[in-house]
């Protein structure tokens, strides 16, 4: 089974279209997505509703199999419903206003369907491979990659930088990770870092979703669609 892992999409459902067309994904692949489905970008509710029909079709028939990790802005949309808008001076901080938009009613209100929900609340925290760790952000560099998945502290997958600027790593395996943007894919023997910005269409070397194929670490990218 060929790994393929697909870096933050955050709204961006033509650019996750247009990846989708690029990759060709079949029953032999298995997708992961690093997580931030939300926030920031026009359609996030067209995002959520494309994943669901990926993970409904996950593993039958020409579809391939899916995992879907959970991000910090996924987290984000999930605390500001749970807490009934406890968080939303940091939510909207952090791109939420967009994707309060996709789901205003009629009435004016937030109406956010329950298939959606239950979809993000689904979402994993991370994925363990033999060769390859999958997180939103990334983990402790001073711990195992096992001693990170067994502490499973979701403050640090969803919100880490840490590791960026680490010069050793305690990982005995690659970390595969979203989360900071960077103009390139962090290709290095522990750490692959895919946030290329596909959001970010007016930073210079942004604005591209990346994809990268497992074992081989080939990079899969496409410019910004909306």
């Amino acid at each position: 089974m060929g790994l393929i892992a697909i870096g933050d999409i955050h709204g961006c459902v033509g650019t996750l279209e247009a990846l989708l067309d690029e990759l060709r994904p079949t029953t032999a692949d298995h997708l992961v997505f690093i997580g931030d489905y939300v926030d920031r970008g026009p359609d996030s509710r067209a995002v959520i509703e494309r994943l669901r029909v990926l993970e409904e079709q996950s593993g039958a028939g020409s579809a391939p199999a899916c995992t879907f990790l959970r991000g910090n802005h996924d987290q984000m949309m999930l605390d500001y419903i749970d807490t009934r808008g406890a968080n939303l001076a940091l939510w909207r901080m952090n791109g939420g206003l967009s994707t309060m938009a996709n789901y205003v009613g009629r009435s004016g209100d937030l109406e956010v369907p329950e298939a959606h929900l239950d979809f993000l609340r689904r979402t994993k925290y991370s994925l363990d491979t033999d060769d390859f760790a999958f997180v939103h952000a990334g983990l402790d560099p001073d711990l195992t990659v096992a001693e990170n998945l067994a502490e499973a502290d979701p403050k640090i997958m969803m919100w880490t930088r840490e590791h960026l600027d680490a010069e050793l790593f305690l990982w005995e395996k690659t970390v595969v990770c979203g989360h900071t943007p960077v103009a390139r894919p962090i290709n290095r023997p522990h750490l692959l870092a895919i946030d290329t910005g596909a959001v970010y269409v007016n930073v210079r070397g942004l604005g591209q979703l990346t994809a990268v194929k497992l074992p081989e670490r080939e990079f899969v990218q496409v410019r910004y669609r909306g």
